[in-house]
């Protein structure tokens, strides 16, 4: 079977890759390897997701679940620096990643931790969690992280998601509004869907 980056446990041979992408107005840096989600840049869906998110309106922290090696958990840890921003991957080598990459660009306000999907997420008062959702996975694992997601987010807390149409989209947005009290569509780009969902 081949390795998916939502594998556990990555036995690929280790190539890593840095590079330097500004996001929000800012020069970041980071390493990514084989092995884990996006291993030459930061992907047009992350870019997009980060680009359009904007600060909750309930105070709290916030989760960047499926972190990989970190680029939406660090930019926003960076830009909204009084909350704290958990980090969380099944894939150990994308933790190990994500760590580095945080150290990389002196960002402090973080905790990175490998979990499969909320396993080990024990809070239940996010102001919002962000999600770039591991569509390889399947639908079943993505909508149990919806579902999730819905029961660790403070009331008024948001859930941001990107995915392709061609990947779900419509689908995605039917099971969220069985879910949560809002659903709003922020932006669409090249046919990728960027998601709110509002814990109301």
């Amino acid at each position: 079977m081949s390795e998916h980056y939502f594998s556990q446990q990555p036995h690929s041979k280790r190539s890593p890759k840095t590079w330097s992408y500004t996001l929000r107005g800012t020069s970041y840096t980071f390493t990514s390897d084989v092995g884990v989600f996006s291993k030459n840049d930061v992907d047009f869906g992350s870019r997009l997701l980060i680009e359009q998110f904007t600060e909750p309106k309930v105070d709290g922290d916030i989760l960047d679940m499926g972190c990989g090696y970190g680029p939406i958990g660090i930019t926003l840890a960076d830009e909204f620096a009084e909350r704290h921003v958990f980090m969380a991957d099944v894939n150990e080598r994308a933790v190990e990643l994500a760590e580095k990459n945080a150290q990389l660009n002196h960002v402090s306000n973080i905790t990175v931790f490998q979990s499969d999907l909320f396993a080990k997420v024990n809070k239940r008062d996010f102001a919002a969690i962000l999600t770039n959702p591991p569509i390889r996975a399947g639908k079943k694992v993505v909508h149990q992280l919806f579902e999730e997601a819905h029961a660790a987010l403070a009331e008024g807390g948001e859930l941001w998601i990107v995915i392709q149409k061609k990947q779900g989209a419509p689908s995605a947005i039917k099971k969220l509004e069985t879910l949560f009290g809002e659903v709003e569509t922020m932006a669409k780009d090249k046919g990728y869907f960027i998601l709110r969902a509002i814990n109301v």
